[in-house]
């Protein structure tokens, strides 16, 4: 699934150029709430149908979802939501939880101390990279990678490491906003098959960069990933980072304003592996991807879009989630560098 570093990933998806006189701009508010429920359902029905991509396999549960589903939601700031398709469909949050943890890390370690020990550069190289540790004398690049991850696992708050799940468990229920509950056969399947994050974790205590336990390290961090979610959480998990760590339904203040900036300036230029320069260049939002097929973006001070479809592509992305995610940032004013002259 992954790619030699001499053959970047490219992003394949066209986008027909007429559709751009009808483009949204960033500036102002969402659309009008009939507007985003028709574009929601439209972008389903345009998309629905694709078969490109293929199931995740290297972490045999994954295997088994259905390739057909494909869910859609959209949440606001104000805490209104708009969903299509399988948005109740429950599948293991991956990698995403690493843009959650990393804004949990940054609420209590700050803002320097988590870039100087987790890096914020894009590596340029595949998620699971050894090169990339070994090119950089051992430090990790970004939290986005499964080596930064890991790290920034590492410094999770807690006395044991019961404490420090329940850290965890508790920040990331928190931002969705209801108890997340943990797939016993997807947390089983990953522990069977996870040795290259354990080599990965070792690697990173041989340079120092972790002074814990590597192999709970690698456990809590499989944890983190085996949690389950919808899209419906997914977006008000996202549209929080995009109120300033302010949960939009029940209020709380999960994180601080400033690390929801941190987690989203590391999401914009890393969250989709080696393909974040294309991402950030055509679609234009922080973003975050997860191998089950789940991708979560957001729009500052507006909202998040969460999109879940199994099959991906070389880089690990979904490609329904793509192209959903492309045309609904132009068509409702999401791009953040999408903009209008002031007359």
């Amino acid at each position: 699934m992954s790619n030699h570093p001499e053959n970047p990933v490219p992003f394949p998806y066209k986008y027909d150029q007429t559709q751009l006189e009808s483009e949204a701009v960033s500036t102002g508010d969402l659309p009008e709430a009939s507007i985003i429920e028709k574009m929601m359902q439209k972008t389903y029905d345009m998309y629905a149908d694709l078969t490109s991509g293929e199931v995740a396999r290297y972490i045999p549960r994954l295997a088994d979802a259905d390739p057909r589903w494909f869910g859609l939601t959209l949440a606001s700031t104000t805490g209104s939501a708009f969903s299509s398709g399988d948005s109740r469909q429950e599948f293991s949050i991956q990698s995403i939880s690493k843009a959650f943890v990393y804004a949990l890390v940054c609420d209590t370690r700050g803002h320097d101390e988590v870039r100087e020990r987790i890096g914020v550069n894009n590596t340029g190289l595949p998620f699971n990279s050894v090169i990339a540790i070994e090119l950089n004398a051992g430090h990790t690049m970004n939290p986005m990678v499964n080596a930064g991850a890991l790290a920034t696992t590492s410094l999770v708050p807690g006395a044991s490491w019961d404490d420090k799940w329940d850290f965890i468990h508790r920040g990331l229920s928190s931002f969705a906003g209801r108890d997340l509950l943990l797939d016993d056969e997807v947390y089983t399947s990953e522990m069977e098959t996870n040795l290259r994050n354990l080599s990965i974790g070792r690697l990173l205590q041989s340079y120092g960069h972790i002074t814990v336990d590597p192999e709970c390290v690698t456990e809590l961090y499989t944890r983190q990933c085996s949690l389950r979610v919808s899209t419906e959480d997914l977006a008000i998990m996202g549209a929080t980072l995009a109120n300033g760590g302010v949960h939009p339904v029940t209020g709380a203040q999960v994180v601080s304003a400033a690390a929801s900036r941190d987690a989203l300036s590391v999401m914009a230029t890393t969250g989709m592996y080696e393909a974040s320069g294309d991402w950030l260049f055509e679609i234009g939002m922080p973003g975050k991807s997860g191998v089950a097929g789940g991708i979560v973006t957001i729009a500052p001070g507006k909202g998040s879009l969460a999109t879940f479809s199994p099959p991906l592509d070389s880089a690990g992305n979904s490609v329904r989630g793509i192209h959903a995610t492309r045309h609904l940032s132009r068509k409702l004013g999401l791009n953040l560098f999408s903009s209008t002259a002031r007359l």
